[in-house]
């Protein structure tokens, strides 16, 4: 296969990577934003003995990582802000489900999967179609 061919592929490969990383973030969080409320994500996380204000935090940082990661805007980086939520929900909420995400509560599978593949992110870069791509 030719060199730039290879490379072009890869570039689109880490473009849809993190398009979708983006849109799982956005998703996470505008359910909590919308469906769930602010109130009641503060009140759930309370309830799983985290401080309520943690929930603001976990949306903002859902809907900024979503956006940045959407955009290409420096998504190298910021998207590695997500492994240590994502391994928050593990020790928190997930955790103690078991390994499989069909579990009853959603096991540790589904955020593990999605920490890993930030950090491939990472490593590979932005991808195509980035508006601010990191440097390397």
């Amino acid at each position: 296969m030719n060199t730039d061919f290879s490379l072009r592929l890869s570039a689109y490969g880490a473009a849809l990577l993190r398009i979708t990383l983006g849109a799982l973030f956005l998703s996470h969080g505008l359910t909590k934003l919308l469906v769930s409320t602010p109130a009641g994500t503060s009140a759930f996380f309370q309830s799983i003995g985290l401080p309520g204000w943690l929930a603001y935090l976990t949306m903002a940082i859902e809907l900024g990582l979503g956006v940045a990661l959407v955009l290409g805007t420096y998504a190298r980086w910021l998207g590695l802000i997500g492994v240590p939520l994502l391994l928050g929900t593990i020790v928190s909420v997930h955790g103690a489900n078991g390994f499989s995400f069909a579990n009853a509560g959603g096991g540790w599978e589904y955020p593990a999967v999605w920490a890993v593949m930030l950090v491939v992110l990472a490593l590979v870069g932005e991808g195509a179609f980035a508006l601010r791509a990191s440097n390397q």
